[in-house]
């Protein structure tokens, strides 16, 4: 069995060289970048992120970011390009190659048929003596010094170094754009992340049932109608005003307070100045107030209108937490 200690070790230094790498692209950004960042910006048309090997699968992943962020983005495999996929590519598009050597053969035949097109073309590379980095409109360095593997053959640092430097074009279009959090939200809108971006109040506490008393109800009626709408909870109203809530803490330090309860009402028990919180408010931010009160519930408003209850199991269960 092989040693904690050595596992731990060999890790640790594969993230450290990876790091130092990924670091050392900040010194090697210039004009070039913010050019090619401006070429996109300005085009009419999409972005084609192409490659071979690790590559393609690096390129795939900027192609992904960029259409998450709001650049239209498509992936062409560089050796299909050749064979039938370069009709991929259509006028005013610009064409994003990665390749850490420059000289596959695959990039070094794609390279004339991209320029006669007359697109705009971006290499990323670690070698600015190859074919990519001469015949590029834009080339942006992204040299290694080594790759993580023991053997310097796995495309390990080189590929972090590609996928960092696609991850700081799209950012910077995503900020020069205003892209915000409401058009991300449009791109992500299934699981949490697309929830926390959309799901409002509103959309919770519609599935809820109402829990609510007068202020002079019996203690025994206020029991049940927190028991029945199973929330652990119900809003007090006096004249269609909220002026209370009553929780099952609220009545479980009733019994202990009190022999007898018979004469008690929804008033005697209630906690005053509830939390509330709007139905319009993101149910992210339902849930960071819940967290910060340290609380279970809230009793949601429409203006001034008693809408119902948001609980913190139905953030839960709508998998925002």
């Amino acid at each position: 069995m092989s040693d904690i200690k050595s596992i731990l070790s060999i890790a640790k230094r594969t993230l450290e060289i990876e790091s130092k790498a990924v670091a050392n692209l900040i010194g090697l950004l210039d004009d070039q970048f913010a050019h090619a960042v401006q070429c996109i910006l300005e085009s009419d048309g999409r972005v084609i992120v192409s490659g071979i090997g690790k590559s393609a699968i690096v390129a795939s992943k900027i192609v992904a970011t960029l259409n998450s962020t709001g650049t239209p983005a498509i992936f062409m495999h560089a050796a299909d390009a050749i064979h039938g996929d370069l009709g991929t590519i259509q006028q005013n598009d610009v064409v994003i190659l990665l390749s850490q050597s420059g000289n596959t053969p695959e990039i070094k035949a794609l390279l004339p048929l991209i320029k006669v097109g007359n697109h705009k073309l971006i290499g990323i590379t670690g070698n600015m003596d190859s074919a990519l980095a001469k015949q590029a409109d834009f080339v942006l360095n992204t040299f290694v010094e080594k790759e993580a593997c023991p053997n310097n053959l796995a495309p390990t640092t080189s590929t972090s170094a590609q996928m960092s430097m696609g991850d700081a074009i799209a950012i910077c279009l995503l900020e020069l754009k205003g892209f915000s959090s409401s058009d991300f939200a449009k791109y992500h809108p299934g699981g949490a992340l697309g929830k926390k971006l959309y799901l409002r109040v509103a959309d919770i506490v519609v599935n809820n049932q109402k829990p609510q008393v007068d202020v002079n109800t019996k203690v025994k009626d206020v029991i049940v109608e927190i028991s029945e709408k199973m929330l652990g909870v119900t809003a007090v109203m006096d004249k269609g005003k909220l002026v209370g809530i009553v929780t099952d803490g609220d009545v479980r330090r009733m019994l202990s307070k009190y022999d007898n309860i018979s004469g008690l009402t929804a008033r005697d028990i209630m906690t005053s100045n509830p939390k509330t919180i709007d139905v319009d408010t993101l149910a992210i931010k339902a849930l960071k107030l819940l967290q910060e009160k340290s609380i279970s519930q809230l009793l949601a408003f429409d203006g001034d209108t008693y809408a119902g209850v948001v609980h913190i199991h139905n953030l839960i269960n709508e998998g925002i937490l």
